[in-house]
């Protein structure tokens, strides 16, 4: 195992004078996804844990949602084509003669968080759930068997501190939108939200799509004016949050000489086409960021004991966030790298990127006593991963 601290100079994202942004929101087909393969991972471990004592192999990271159709009016609407879920991944299907019901946790698991994500959403009639679940392969069933678990696979993890003011401005933007608060005073919000923020020296630009949720909406009339309104509403929250001169555009595509509205019937555009697949969305820290280090590493739906897309992902956003807490630190981003059948515990390398006018020796040795706590610390994850402890998308 390497570890190597690397003093850097250049320019922060927050210094550069072009920064981009961007957050799908709770109802975004994406994220749908991502929720739907993160959920059957969490069912399946606890059901592993309370029927055979441990968590057994399992990688449901492969979900598909397969857009429907719907005829949406203003005032109401029917969805006339189901939304189809499309879930595949391995699983332990059975131990000794005892069979795991692995469709019928993925149904039940299903219906029930798309019900408290989604209020207007009825799953049963509107989403179709499949399964195409296997068992895994013996080599990767072997990495679960060892006083420390092995990596179950050569993956990158990647993680960065402190957040931009933009990048907090996106994230926050969306937090609040879909918070209960929001939700009791402007209900017609669906939970489809989607921000691109796209900052050119100290003017921001927010560029916010959301589904409209079509019960609330009487007239092309009440859109738009209801339409204007949420916009001063965001408009005052997003000025608390930052110093820049913001700009706001909402429902770009809206036309009203032309009858063209952003409508829903459920409060996402899932039910009318716009599909959706794990791992396109948030990265592991809720937010897509090109300026920044990333990994296409889909964290949601793997295990959260062996499998280093998760782990490693969550780890170096733990170690960057903890480097910056030293007031002398300005920044850090940490990659670290697993290599299959290795201890989860030793990546074959970690790299570690500080902004600091701290001599270099006194920041690695800072940067070295948080890395050694934290990868202490990745067989233990799994049991805040199972109480959601932290975020994965």
């Amino acid at each position: 195992m390497e570890i190597i601290v690397e003093k850097v100079n250049d320019l922060s994202v927050q210094q550069s004078a072009i920064e981009i942004v961007e957050r799908k929101g709770l109802g975004h087909p994406d994220t749908l996804c991502d929720r739907a393969a993160e959920e059957l991972s969490i069912a399946f471990s606890k059901y592993y844990i309370e029927k055979f004592g441990r968590v057994l192999h399992h990688n449901i990271d492969k979900c598909l949602l397969v857009g429907g159709r719907s005829e949406v009016c203003f005032g109401g609407g029917t969805v006339t084509t189901p939304m189809h879920l499309i879930v595949a991944g391995r699983a332990v299907e059975s131990v000794g003669k005892e069979k795991v019901p692995l469709e019928e946790i993925a149904r039940e698991t299903t219906n029930r968080w798309l019900k408290e994500q989604l209020r207007f959403i009825e799953p049963e009639k509107n989403v179709i759930v499949e399964t195409k679940i296997r068992t895994g392969s013996a080599e990767l069933l072997s990495t679960f068997d060892s006083s420390i678990p092995l990596a179950n696979d050569t993956s990158i993890g990647v993680g960065f501190s402190p957040m931009t003011e933009t990048e907090s401005l996106v994230y926050h933007t969306e937090q609040f939108l879909n918070s209960p608060e929001v939700k009791r005073k402007y209900p017609m919000i669906g939970e489809d939200i989607k921000i691109m923020g796209v900052r050119v020296n100290d003017h921001i630009n927010l560029t916010i799509a959301i589904a409209f949720v079509s019960r609330f909406i009487s007239s092309k009339e009440v859109y738009f004016d209801t339409k204007s309104k949420i916009l001063e509403y965001i408009f005052t929250f997003v000025k608390k949050l930052t110093t820049c001169e913001v700009s706001l555009v909402l429902n770009a595509a809206d036309n009203y000489k032309k009858n063209i509205v952003y409508l829903t019937i459920t409060g996402t555009s899932a039910e009318c086409g716009d599909d959706g697949q794990v791992g396109r969305g948030n990265r592991a820290n809720g937010l897509i960021t090109p300026y920044r280090p990333m990994t296409l590493e889909a964290t949601a739906g793997k295990n959260p004991i062996t499998h280093t897309g998760k782990l490693y992902n969550l780890t170096a956003g733990e170690i960057a966030a903890e480097i910056t807490k030293e007031p002398d630190i300005s920044g850090a981003e940490c990659y670290l790298v697993s290599q299959i059948g290795i201890p989860i515990t030793e990546p074959q390398i970690i790299h570690v990127k500080i902004r600091s006018n701290l001599e270099k020796k006194i920041i690695e040795e800072k940067c070295r006593k948080v890395i050694q706590k934290h990868l202490g610390q990745i067989p233990r994850l799994w049991a805040g991963i199972l109480e959601k402890r932290y975020s994965l998308y």
